[in-house]
Order: C-alpha cells, then sequence, then structure tokens
C-alpha cells in the first residue's frame, strides 16, 4: 500500500509540473497541421498523376 500512495503522490507532482498550451495555441497548431497535411497530399497526388502518366506513355 505504501508503494501505490507514493506513486499517486509522485505522478501528481510530475502532473503538477506540466505545462498545457492555451486554446490558441491549440488553435494555431491545428490549423498548422491541416496546412501541412494539404500540401503533402496534393504534392503526392501530382507525383502520382505524373509516374502514372508516364508509365502509362512508356507501356502504350
Amino acid at each position: 500500500m505504501k508503494n501505490l500512495n507514493s506513486y499517486i503522490r509522485d505522478a501528481k507532482l510530475e502532473l503538477s509540473k506540466v505545462i498545457f498550451p492555451s486554446k490558441m495555441q491549440v488553435k494555431q497548431a491545428y490549423i498548422s497541421v491541416v496546412i501541412v497535411v494539404t500540401f503533402v497530399s496534393l504534392f503526392l497526388a501530382l507525383i502520382d498523376l505524373i509516374m502514372s502518366s508516364t508509365v502509362s506513355a512508356l507501356l502504350g
């Protein structure tokens, strides 16, 4: 039982050290991720289109 109490006390102590992001920081990170994922997916779609066109032209 002593180990469990010690574990819980240590967990609370560590959790008090955590700095949670503000609402604005979360919003900015979300927007950044959406923009990067959109650009990467468009880039990969373009590469796929170019490669499939090239292979189709080569194979006739």
